[in-house]
């Protein structure tokens, strides 16, 4: 792949990393948009979108095939989520409320996310026997990342539904997301991560507070 979203084309070194143009920008818009959900605003969804197509060409040529069918998905959700946010409001000036999850909804999305990672590890541990002309190469790590690529599909169905245990799961993933990253060289994207990771923090603390606030409000109606 040549071009603007070829890794190979880059923008500048870095102590000797190289930086493509994707991986730069990307992570870039990637940074912005776990901020503005953490502060639990709409615009996080077309940042979203944004930066979901950069990364997608990314993860597709350094055969992470789940991460990459992980960014399509994104790409979709991405505008539910959009829809859903800007539809949920109580008024122009609102967001929409902060949720929590029954003890029941809890272990069903575990029994999911085990199930599912089993399914699409098998799957992306294939992708090149399958369809050999798409997947020149064999997937690195296919369970541990469609583990991450399961956790991350859970994860963005309780975003869009304002479940504050998203924020949980994200945690998850960004940890494990900054070793994946760093051990295949795209180390730019690891660091990413960290910085997820404290924006995940920061998005769970915000969210409890926001769902607690509105609990004791409900209560004084």
């Amino acid at each position: 792949m040549d071009g603007f979203f070829s890794v190979n084309n880059i923008v500048f070194t870095v102590i000797g990393y190289p930086m493509s143009y994707i991986e730069f920008f990307g992570t870039l818009l990637n940074i912005w948009c776990v901020y503005l959900v953490a502060k639990n605003k709409t615009l996080n969804w077309p940042v979203g979108i944004v930066a979901t197509i950069l990364f997608g060409f990314l993860f597709f040529q350094i055969n992470l095939y789940a991460d990459f069918l992980e960014q399509i998905y994104f790409l979709l959700t991405g505008f539910w989520g959009w829809w859903a946010w800007s539809t949920g409001k109580k008024s122009a000036k609102e967001e929409k409320p902060v949720l929590a999850l029954s003890f029941t909804s809890r272990l069903g999305w575990i029994l999911i996310t085990f199930v599912g990672t089993l399914i699409l590890g098998y799957v992306d541990a294939h992708l090149n026997v399958y369809f050999p002309k798409v997947f020149t190469e064999a997937a690195s790590f296919p369970y541990l990342d469609s583990f991450t690529t399961i956790m991350s599909f859970v994860a963005t169905i309780l975003l869009i539904h304002k479940e504050f245990e998203a924020w949980y799961l994200w945690i998850l993933v960004d940890i494990i997301g900054i070793w994946l990253y760093w051990i295949k060289d795209v180390h730019f994207v690891s660091i990413l991560y960290v910085i997820f990771f404290i924006l995940a923090v920061n998005g769970l603390t915000t969210w409890r507070k926001l769902y607690k606030k509105q609990q004791s409000l409900q209560k004084t109606i």
